[in-house]
């Protein structure tokens, strides 16, 4: 024994590099946590996320964050004279050999220094070292860390680096995992568990309850062995274990998407104080849909200037059975959310102004495909409207009208500069529909684009990061990545944008559809739209003060259509919460209340006093770009809610030879009662009374059909064909 401690003591005095030892302070630098944190602009924790499987670590707990109660319950159970030794209880060690040699069953020898020194032997771990060449280093070795650490050391990185149980390593996993508090709040009876879970970590909870027992009473608390069994099981069960992990799980969705690296801090620009506001008013407003079929939402809020992200709610969370859908990046229809891009393009080709008369009336179009008619949200129509009143209201009919003018590709080619990037087929594919938006697009491109007409129709990316670096791209697929890596350009005229944010900031505007008071009626300036899609499988709010944009998504993840919701009554709710909270600032937190006020217009824009003749809306001042503007919008003639239904323009119709004629017959249709003296003409010639049932016998060749009035005056036409095929073989 003597000369195995002189040996022992000569190899301490080799220098540090020779036994490979780490100083304390390269652990405790080197300890990674199997958890990455994200963080909020101002550094406070937003999420943690377990990126390493393999084991469950938090972040190194100092000594001091320890409580008592388990360092002596550790040190009476893996080595009593701890405070005494040199590394090595040489009497323990002599014990121990001398059992060994009679062959009878005795506790082992290791202090915890050596078994520090065997959990900082990495190859010896996965080795499995036993041996006594092994336990000849591992002596050696805690000898040499007894010279250069403290006792305070040795037991800080001991507890913060040993297995407790499965998975756990170090104090704090155990600890959270097992009873659902801190270290420092591990009471005697908690400490003494854990301490018996060290000599074997996958024992059975009886196992661990009898050593736990027998330690309390080694330290004079026999009371605590009562009830000890069952704490134990339902402690080792995962029965005690915290609800969260300390850290407010708040943005699970971007999480995934920024942290890489087990140990990784990334501060976001997410504002925490907003962030958890916006999760609250989404699953608050959710919560009161539940019975009407609603269940999952996204929110995201936009710096103006910057263009950080100050938000991104993915979903509802455990109101949702797809919590782990991010409702951010998913591909949804758009629903009316397009219609400002639409007529922004108008404006800007001098195409339409804001005080321009378009027909809601109804409006059937043949795509080739078949026929084509799109119906407004409510059953009814209002004939001649302005396009602020078209926009404002919503009005599906008039928005059509518009893109069969402009044509779906250049509107196309418009979207994809406002950085819808998901759009990939072309125009035709999308057809007229695509002025209602029948496209797919997300959430957060949805939320540029209209940030883009708040800054005078410059797009530019997003940033999840703050500050004017490089900045992480969140989301590499197709489609979602662009958000964040397009270049800077102009999306739209600054003059079609400003005049499209006064539109969708008038009240009035809107009034005939949603009333003056309506959830997008702030008594700030703010520009809104809401949008509903088909069979309401989605409905939207997007919009902008001077500061921030918000743009919110109700619907379901599962595409299930939701009862009776639109976006006025889903989506609107929640972009108003959030909108008011942004105006409100938070003075605790050096955030002062902002007032959005309007924006000045650009240049190349008049203010123009309007009438309508005859008055179908009220005078008013309007918004044109300088070279289009009127005093007096007149109407054209005829009656708005009666036009062509049937045929089309474009129809062919095909005879069958082997079908008598009498019953080829076809019925010519309005979409309403015609007016008095209205009349139908085929060719340039009269036809028939337009206010009687006509089926007309049809003639081969191509024609041409007239709806006029009593003055003679054309209200509507349709070209159409009609083809003779050739008689069937007969045998």
């Amino acid at each position: 024994m003597t000369l195995l401690r002189r040996s022992l003591l000569a190899l301490c005095f080799l220098p540090l590099p020779a036994l490979a030892l780490p100083g304390f302070a390269e652990v405790k630098r080197d300890h990674t946590p199997s958890e990455a944190v994200l963080l909020a602009r101002d550094g406070r924790p937003l999420h943690t996320l377990r990126l390493d499987k393999t084991v469950r670590r938090l972040p190194w707990t100092p000594l001091n964050e320890i409580s008592p109660a388990l360092v002596r319950a550790v040190i009476v159970s893996e080595d009593k004279r701890f405070m005494e030794h040199d590394g090595i209880d040489w009497r323990a060690a002599g014990k121990a050999a001398w059992s060994n040699f009679w062959g009878s069953r005795t506790r082992g020898a290791s202090t915890l220094t050596m078994q520090l020194a065997g959990l900082l032997d990495e190859d010896g771990q996965r080795q499995g070292r036993r041996s006594i060449f092994a336990k000849i280093s591992q002596s050696t070795a805690a000898v040499r860390l007894e010279g250069f650490w403290s006792k305070r050391q040795i037991i800080e990185a001991y507890l913060n680096l040993v297995p407790f149980r499965g998975e756990l390593q170090g104090v704090g996993a155990m600890s959270r995992q097992l009873f659902g508090k801190w270290p420092h709040g591990l009471d005697e009876r908690e400490s003494a568990l854990a301490a018996a879970l060290l000599r074997s970590p996958n024992a059975s909870p009886a196992v661990v309850a009898r050593r736990a027992c027998n330690l309390l009473r080694e330290m004079a608390r026999d009371s605590e062995c009562e009830g000890l069994e069952s704490f134990t099981q339902q402690a080792l069960a995962g029965g005690l274990r915290a609800t969260d992990a300390g850290t407010p799980q708040l943005a699970p969705h971007l999480a995934r998407k920024l942290l890489e690296k087990p140990g990784q801090p990334i501060r976001s620009s997410l504002d925490a104080d907003l962030q958890a506001f916006a999760r609250e008013a989404l699953r608050r407003h959710l919560g009161a849909l539940r019975q009407q079929n609603v269940e999952d939402g996204a929110v995201v809020v936009l710096d103006n200037a910057s263009g950080e992200i100050l938000a991104w709610v993915g979903s509802s969370g455990d109101l949702s059975d797809a919590a782990e859908v991010d409702g951010v990046t998913a591909l949804r229809q758009a629903g009316s959310t397009l219609k400002p891009f639409l007529y922004a393009l108008a404006f800007e080709t001098r195409t339409l102004t804001p005080a321009s008369l378009l027909e809601d009336a109804p409006l059937t179009l043949d795509t080739g495909n078949g026929l084509y008619a799109p119906q407004n949200y409510e059953p009814h129509y209002q004939g001649w409207v302005s396009v602020r009143r078209a926009l404002g209201g919503s009005l599906n009919v008039p928005a059509v009208r518009t893109v069969v003018r402009l044509g779906p590709e250049p509107f196309l080619r418009r979207l994809r500069a406002a950085g819808f990037a998901s759009l990939k087929q072309e125009g035709d594919w999308y057809g007229f529909s695509l002025a209602l938006g029948s496209a797919d697009v997300s959430l957060l491109m949805l939320s540029n684009a209209y940030r883009s007409l708040a800054n005078g129709g410059q797009w530019r990316p997003l940033r999840a990061t703050p500050g004017k670096g490089d900045s992480p791209v969140p989301c590499r697929r197709e489609g979602c990545a662009e958000v964040f890596t397009g270049l800077p350009h102009t999306a739209f005229a600054p003059t079609a944008s400003f005049q499209v944010g006064d539109i969708l900031a008038d009240r009035n505007a809107r009034a005939a559809t949603f009333g003056l008071e309506s959830w997008l009626a702030t008594p700030y300036w703010a520009a809104a739209k809401t949008g509903t899609s088909k069979d309401m499988r989605d409905n939207w709010c997007a919009g902008f003060s001077r500061r921030y944009t918000v743009a919110v998504w109700v619907g379901n993840a599962s595409g299930s259509p939701m009862h009776d919701v639109s976006g006025i009554s889903g989506a609107a709710p929640v972009w108003r919460e959030v909108m008011d909270w942004l105006q409100r600032g938070d003075p605790a937190r050096g955030r002062a209340a902002v007032t959005s006020q309007p924006p000045a217009p650009p240049k190349g824009l008049v203010r123009q006093r309007i009438r309508f003749e005859p008055p179908r809306e009220p005078a008013r001042d309007e918004w044109f770009i300088a070279g289009t503007e009127q005093s007096v919008i007149r109407q054209a003639g005829g009656n708005a809610l009666a036009r062509i239904a049937y045929p089309t323009d474009g129809t062919i119709l095909a005879l069958d030879p082997d079908i008598p004629p009498n019953r080829q017959r076809i019925e010519l249709k309005l979409s309403a009662p015609a007016g008095k003296g209205w009349q139908w003409q085929l060719d340039g010639r009269p036809l028939a009374r337009a206010d009687s049932t006509l089926r007309w016998l049809p003639q081969p060749g191509r024609h041409r059909l007239r709806l006029v009035d009593a003055r003679g005056d054309v209200i509507d036409e349709a070209g159409f064909e009609v083809r003779s095929l050739r008689g069937k073989t007969r045998r």
